[in-house]
């Protein structure tokens, strides 16, 4: 129904209306009933077309209808009986404040909707000045100190703070990456193009790249044992997945496996990214996706990226229809999200 234009979903919907509406009458023979088919009609026009046009449209219609087809003398436009114009006019004007209440509550809904991309936007922002900061703050203090001391440093020292400008510039990099595909989600209006995938290949991609980034990952992948297909942009949900993956390898502060578990329910799939370290600080659970950037003292090492890596992977699983969420099991921390199948 979402892919017909707005005309044709009208006269569908009042085509329905008006066959239900002659089952009623020949079983019951009630106008009342056949009134309120054709307000639910109405009520379904505004919600699946645009604007008030096709709602007042199908108001105007189904008094008509109801008239012409169902009311004494049949097959004939008759308002002039006593009581019909009150009535019709009362129905008339029920039909119009039902159509133009949907509108709108979806104009309501859509205003909810702009103020959350707002606030994500917003939490991004925060996110990305602190985390930006912090290694080019680092990159600059030590390429300064390589330049205005390289005669009294040793070979080794000179090594450690080009490894630390090495470091920031893969992270900065990688965070980059993140904010490349975010922006990808804003211009096209936070929705994305969903191509069927084979989850076995994403995920054994989302492994081999962050095994290219940190070697000594240790990383367990349980898929189902059916080939299984998912609509999705592939590349975001590398992403996603990439970004829990190293959230999981530095700062679990474990060295056992992570888990990368996916199953098949009934009308989604699910991701489970699983480690076992120090768990997610509980007053921090409910806010890890808002963008914000963990505290120092928190159970999780802060130092960057973390806030805004989780914010981007949220942003990203919404885009898809899916659902994201994080807890701490009995050893450490597991994050879930799920793309829906349809």
């Amino acid at each position: 129904m979402k892919h017909l234009p707005d005309w044709l979903k009208t006269i569908v919907l009042l085509t329905i209306a008006t066959l239900c509406s002659f089952l009623f009458h020949l079983i019951t023979n009630n106008t009342a009933n056949i009134a309120i088919v054709y307000m639910l009609s109405i009520v379904l026009i505004t919600k699946y077309t645009e604007g008030y046009r096709y709602g007042v449209i199908g108001s105007v219609v189904g008094v008509i209808g109801v008239n012409y087809f169902f009311t004494y003398p049949y097959l004939e436009l008759d308002f002039t009986r006593t009581g019909y114009p009150i009535t019709f006019l009362g129905m008339l004007a029920i039909s119009l404040i039902t159509s133009t209440t949907v509108v709108n509550l979806q104009a309501h809904q859509r205003l909810n909707a702009d103020a959350e991309k707002e606030k994500m936007r917003a939490n991004l922002l925060r996110a990305i000045s602190h985390d930006l900061r912090t290694p080019l703050t680092g990159m600059i203090g030590a390429s300064a100190t390589y330049i205005e001391m390289k005669d009294n440093l040793t070979e080794e020292e000179k090594d450690e703070l080009i490894l630390h400008i090495h470091e920031d510039s893969n992270w900065l990099l990688h965070m980059v990456e993140n904010l490349l595909s975010v922006t990808r989600i804003h211009n096209n209006n936070t929705t994305v193009t969903k191509v069927s995938e084979p989850v076995e290949e994403v995920v054994s991609e989302a492994v081999m790249r962050l095994k290219k980034r940190y070697p000594d990952a240790r990383i367990q992948v349980k898929t189902p044992d059916e080939f299984l297909m998912v609509p999705m942009d592939a590349t975001l949900i590398e992403q996603v997945m990439i970004n829990l993956l190293e959230n999981a390898y530095k700062y679990s502060k474990s060295k056992k496996p992570i888990e990368l578990t996916v199953t098949s329910e009934t009308n989604f799939v699910r991701f489970s990214i699983t480690d076992y370290g120090v768990g997610i600080n509980k007053d921090m659970i409910y806010s890890l996706f808002d963008g914000y950037t963990v505290t120092e003292n928190s159970s999780s090492d802060s130092t960057k990226g973390m806030g805004i890596g989780l914010s981007i992977c949220k942003t990203i699983i919404i885009a898809h229809g899916g659902v994201i969420e994080a807890s701490n099991h009995l050893n450490g921390a597991c994050f879930t999200f799920t793309l829906p199948l349809v």
